[in-house]
């Protein structure tokens, strides 16, 4: 039985600010994953690298979880491309934390990211407990589908991905589709990936008076608000936003007066090396009038973006899940998304959303356009939206993923046994 859990996320921290930097959906993954487990009454620490020299050694979260700051090189400036170098010394520093507790502390490691998972694998032969990963995403399903100036993953990672699929009890996957991709590219045994979804706090995300959350944005009552939320970066494409925007004023310059285009987030991975781009992207195309760039905003505030806007875009190249397009839909609001990873998961097309084939910017013109020219369409959509976000909830996440660390375990004494 599973009493506590070592949960290693080396490269961010759960505490962090999602939307910008390394920090996004991940970070609302194991935060919220662990507060389900420690509501079931199971203890969490939380590994994770030192930041700042300001952070407290251990950080308690709520009852039952700890963030462990753990001093791995220097604290600022330290890109993730440079984290593979400092891996040695965070692994040391969480094995000498579990040293220090009593024998058989820990009674499973669940890593997230490669990084992550390869200090997890070391954890796992040292404690003789089972090793649970999650990818969240992969190097060779990245770079099959590389954004236009984007850096293709270097090898050094796929041959840590391969090393950490090869070393877990169990791999968990977002969707079916990463799971297939687990098993294709990287030659996981089927019987060691199981499929848990990511869930949504649909007490967070949910309906809310439009008229009043709009007021208090900032936009106007009867504008067409286009939300894009995330980081800034080529992968999650807000340039296809922008660029279809374009298109939309081009052919139908009314509308201008009404469309407010928000984007919440800030500059991430390859789009830290431009940081202005997308904001020159606007005055380049002619749409800065029209696009409000937000700085990065707490899940509440997200969940009021959500809720006032007319639809929410998700162009991204790659997504293992689209979390941004569960919380968009649980507040009832639309979504367009890409038809790639897991966004074919999380959006029903025809019934809580639109999924585009394509990154052309005339085809999502023409899909954002079917949507706000036909109320009865975004109406029924709205409605499906709620519908298909019941289909996940944290809740759900955890008691699945317990039922993976038990048959992690099973496997791993089966291993040591012989069997």
């Amino acid at each position: 039985m599973t009493k506590r859990v070592a949960m290693i996320s080396l490269h961010t921290s759960p505490l962090d600010q999602p939307g910008t930097g390394d920090a996004g959906g991940m970070n609302v993954y194991v935060l919220e994953l662990s507060r389900r487990l420690a509501g079931r009454g199971i203890e969490v620490d939380i590994f994770t690298r030192a930041t700042s020299s300001r952070l407290d050694p251990v950080v308690r979260v709520d009852d039952g979880i700890l963030v462990r700051h753990v001093a791995a090189g220097p604290f600022e400036g330290l890109s993730k491309a440079e984290l593979p170098g400092q891996m040695c010394v965070f692994a040391r520093e969480v094995l000498r934390t579990e040293a220090g507790l009593l024998p058989g502390h820990y009674d499973a490691v669940h890593s997230h990211y490669w990084l992550s998972g390869q200090v997890g694998a070391l954890a796992r032969d040292r404690w003789g407990v089972p090793l649970v990963h999650s990818m969240h995403t992969m190097a060779k399903v990245k770079n099959e589908a590389l954004a236009h100036g984007d850096t293709p993953e270097p090898a050094a990672r796929v041959l840590g991905e391969e090393q950490v699929v090869a070393a877990a009890d169990a791999l968990i996957a977002n969707t079916d589709l990463e799971a297939k991709q687990l098993i294709n590219l990287y030659d996981a045994a089927p019987d060691r990936v199981e499929v848990v979804h990511p869930g949504v706090d649909l007490a967070r995300f949910c309906p809310q008076p439009r008229a009043d959350v709009r007021r208090e944005l900032g936009l106007p009552d009867d504008a067409h608000v286009l939300l894009f939320a995330g980081r800034i970066q080529p992968l999650k494409a807000p340039d296809v936003l922008l660029r279809a925007v374009a298109v939309l004023l081009a052919e139908e310059p009314a509308l201008r007066s009404r469309v407010v285009v928000p984007v919440v987030g800030g500059p991430s991975g390859s789009g830290l090396e431009h940081p202005t781009a997308l904001a020159d992207l606007a005055v380049e195309l002619g749409i800065d009038d029209v696009v409000r760039f937000v700085p990065p905003v707490s899940q509440d505030e997200l969940a009021r973006w959500c809720a006032a806007a007319t639809l929410v875009a998700v162009p991204s190249h790659n997504e293992s899940f689209g979390l941004v397009a569960v919380e968009a839909q649980a507040t009832g609001t639309p979504v367009i998304a890409a038809a790639v990873g897991g966004l074919t998961t999380v959006v029903r097309d025809g019934r809580s959303g639109l999924l585009v084939e394509t990154h052309e910017p005339r085809d999502w013109a023409a899909a954002i356009r079917s949507l706000l020219a036909d109320d009865e369409l975004r109406q029924r959509l709205a409605a499906g939206a709620l519908v298909q976000a019941r289909e996940f909830s944290w809740e759900r996440t955890a008691e699945a993923t317990l039922e993976v660390y038990a048959k992690a375990a099973r496997l791993l004494r089966e291993e040591t046994a012989g069997v």
